[in-house]
């Protein structure tokens, strides 16, 4: 049995169904010549969802991805070291003790997952530095994600694979150039290694790494351009934060703050969140909250599924994918 046809002769009710509906929509929007943006946040790259993502996007599925820093170097780090990792099933009853040795033993935990300081980090920072020393010596200025296109098609990491490269989503995303943005790229291992190597005087000018702003500026530009009231753009989000609330405000910036007309709403949208709805979270905040700040319109199609994205976001893919 198919598992599109298993989702939808068990999955009826509640946050099963809303999956469904989720994928449906998904799947009209794209038939209605609609372009998806998908917005990582949380530790989806370490959550190895790139098996999924990178044929969503081999597929063209996705059209442009809005991520965390984390989520941008975290499936590079899973590409190069994978062999290294260790999980650890049991990582709720973990003393202080025990995350001390990880720590001595540079192994960098998220939650049931520890990720190899010297095998992952170190080995994509010694590489990537060079292409942050060579560009800044030529007075050359690129976006983080462009960094890391220009290592992963160098050939320099091939030797290093750890996993099948086709399951690494940013090598499929560097294969077809897709646009990414990276809010607050600033908040990461290869951020902070940045900034020190910045201090250090490896690097030069601190802006050879482009900006959040610049992003934004990038974004805008790509939205009108592709955003078009036969076309519009959805936007498939999973978990919340930055990778999800500086995207979507794109649409408001060029109503508001630009005063141009003729700009759609986002034409789709779609959350995957456990968090809860109190106290001004954005990660927790309805779909409808986003029709007040000009996102939205009464007609988006608009889905929340609240569950772990580690579990529906594979299978709504299987859906769209029509696995």
């Amino acid at each position: 049995m198919k598992i599109t046809d298993f989702l939808k002769h068990h999955f009826r009710h509640f946050n099963a169904a809303a999956l469904i509906d989720a994928a449906e929509g998904y799947k009209t929007h794209l038939d209605e010549n609609g372009k998806m943006m998908i917005t990582l946040a949380g530790a989806m790259s370490s959550a190895e969802l790139g098996i999924s993502l990178a044929e969503m996007i081999r597929q063209d599925k996705v059209h442009i991805i809005s991520c965390t820093g984390a989520n941008l170097e975290e499936d590079v780090f899973n590409l190069v070291a994978h062999d290294f990792y260790e999980r650890i099933p049991n990582y709720r009853d973990l003393s202080p003790e025990q995350e001390q040795d990880l720590l001595e033993r540079h192994m960098n935990r998220v939650t049931d997952t520890c990720i190899p300081e010297m095998e992952a980090m170190r080995r994509i920072e010694n590489v990537i530095l060079e292409e942050w020393v060579r560009a800044d010596q030529a007075g050359e200025r690129y976006f983080p994600h462009e960094f890391f296109y220009k290592i992963l098609l160098s050939g320099k990491l091939d030797e290093s694979f750890q996993i099948d490269p086709k399951n690494s989503w940013l090598l499929e995303a560097a294969k077809k150039n897709l646009p990414i943005i990276v809010p607050g790229w600033e908040d990461s291992t290869l951020g902070n290694m940045f900034a020190g190597h910045v201090i250090s005087g490896d690097v030069k000018n601190v802006h050879t790494v482009k900006t959040g702003i610049e992003y934004m500026m990038f974004l805008a530009d790509w939205y009108t351009e592709n955003a078009k009231e036969e076309s519009t753009v959805g936007f498939f989000q999973i978990g919340g934060g930055i990778a999800g609330d500086f995207p979507i405000c794109v649409v408001p910036m060029l109503h508001q703050d630009l005063q141009r007309d003729n700009v759609p709403l986002w034409g789709y949208f779609c959350q995957i969140s456990d968090s809860t709805t109190s106290y001004g979270s954005y990660s927790g905040a309805v779909p409808n909250e986003k029709i007040t700040w000009g996102k939205l319109g009464l007609e988006t199609p608009k889905f929340i599924i609240e569950s772990d994205a580690t579990i529906v976001a594979p299978l709504i893919f299987a859906i769209v994918l029509d696995q």
